[in-house]
C-alpha cells in the first residue's frame, strides 16, 4: 500500500502538545508514527486519507501552540523493516535488557523485555520511561500491587511483574495503546497484568502498594487526588513526563492529596519523581 507521511514540526515544548496531536491524528485514520527531534512524523494509508477529517484532527490547536507540516507520498514499504532500522536494543542499569520481536535474546541480563511498540510510545528509549524503568529496578516490588497509569507498550508494568509484583493493572486512555500492553503482556508470557482502556474514570476502587504514571504535567495534576484516594498509607508514587522546572507545581498538588516529595531523578530535561503517602 501507498501511505502519505506528514512531517509535524512543533515549535512547543510541551510533551503533551505532540500527544494531542498524535492522539487526534490517530483517531482520524494515522496508524503510524514516528518521534523526531523536531516532532513526529506520521502515516497514514493513502486510500485512507481525507483532507477534511486531517483540518477537523487539527482544529483548535493551532490556538494553543505553534506547529506547521509538509505532506510527501511515500511508495509501498516493508514497515517491518521500517521498525528494525529504528528500533535498537536497551539495557537499563545493567540489569533489564529491552528488544523487539527480531533481536537476538540475551540470557545473561537477570531481566529481558520483549516490545513489539508499533504507533505506541514506551519502548525504554525516551528518557522518562528510562527514569522509571530505573526506579523500577530500584525498588522492592515483590507482592506488591501495582497501578501503571499511561501505559503506553506495557513496559513498566511488565517490568514490575518482572521485579516480583504479583497483581497489576496499566491503563491507558488509547485504544492503540492498549492493544499494544495486551500485545506484549502475551509476548512477555506475563501472568497477573490485566488491562483496561480509559484514564482515571476506570480506576478501580482498591488499594495499590505502588503507583507509576508517565504521562504529561496537566493530566497529572488532573489525576493525583485519584492515585491519593487509592494508594495505600506509606504506598510510593512515581511520576514522570514533564521537565525540572514543574516539580515544584508537581509537589504542591501533591501535598494536598497527602503525597510527599522523596527524591527525583533527571535526565536531560526530564525529571522522575517519587512520593511517600
Amino acid at each position: 500500500m501507498d501511505y502519505y507521511e506528514f512531517i509535524f514540526k512543533l515549535a512547543s515544548e510541551e510533551e503533551f502538545h505532540k500527544d494531542l496531536l498524535i492522539n487526534s491524528l490517530s483517531e482520524a485514520g494515522f496508524d503510524t508514527f514516528e518521534e523526531t527531534d523536531e516532532g513526529f512524523n506520521a502515516y497514514i494509508v493513502l486510500a485512507d486519507f481525507d483532507e477534511y477529517k486531517l483540518n477537523e484532527a487539527l482544529m483548535g490547536y493551532d490556538a494553543m501552540f505553534s506547529f506547521s507540516y509538509e505532506k510527501n507520498l511515500i511508495p509501498q514499504k516493508n514497515w517491518n523493516e521500517v521498525w528494525e532500522s529504528n528500533f535498537e536494543p536497551l539495557v537499563i542499569k545493567d540489569q533489564c535488557y529491552v528488544r523487539a520481536t527480531f533481536h537476538t535474546p540475551r540470557k545473561e541480563f537477570p531481566y529481558e523485555i520483549v516490545i513489539d511498540p508499533k504507533m505506541a510510545f514506551g519502548t525504554g528509549h525516551h528518557q522518562t520511561t528510562t527514569m522509571m524503568m530505573e526506579f523500577i529496578l530500584e525498588e522492592d516490588f515483590a507482592g506488591k500491587d501495582v497501578l501503571d497509569m499511561g501505559c503506553g507498550t506495557g513496559i513498566l508494568a511488565i517490568l514490575a511483574e518482572k521485579c516480583g509484583a504479583k497483581d497489576l493493572l496499566a491503563i491507558d486512555y488509547d485504544q492503540v495503546c492498549y492493544d499494544s500492553t495486551i500485545e506484549n503482556i502475551l509476548l512477555n508470557k506475563s501472568k497477573n497484568i490485566q488491562a483496561l482502556c480509559g484514564s482515571k474514570e476506570v480506576i478501580p476502587d482498591k488499594k495499590f502498594d505502588i503507583i507509576l504514571a508517565n504521562i504529561n504535567r496537566n493530566i497529572l495534576i488532573d489525576q493525583i487526588g485519584r492515585y491519593s484516594k487509592v494508594l495505600v498509607n506509606e504506598g510510593l508514587l512515581f511520576m514522570s513526563g514533564f521537565y525540572q522546572e514543574d516539580i515544584p507545581l508537581i509537589t504542591a498538588e501533591a501535598a494536598k492529596y497527602n503525597l510527599n516529595y522523596s527524591l527525583h531523578k533527571l535526565m536531560d530535561k526530564w525529571v522522575a519523581v517519587k512520593f511517600v503517602k
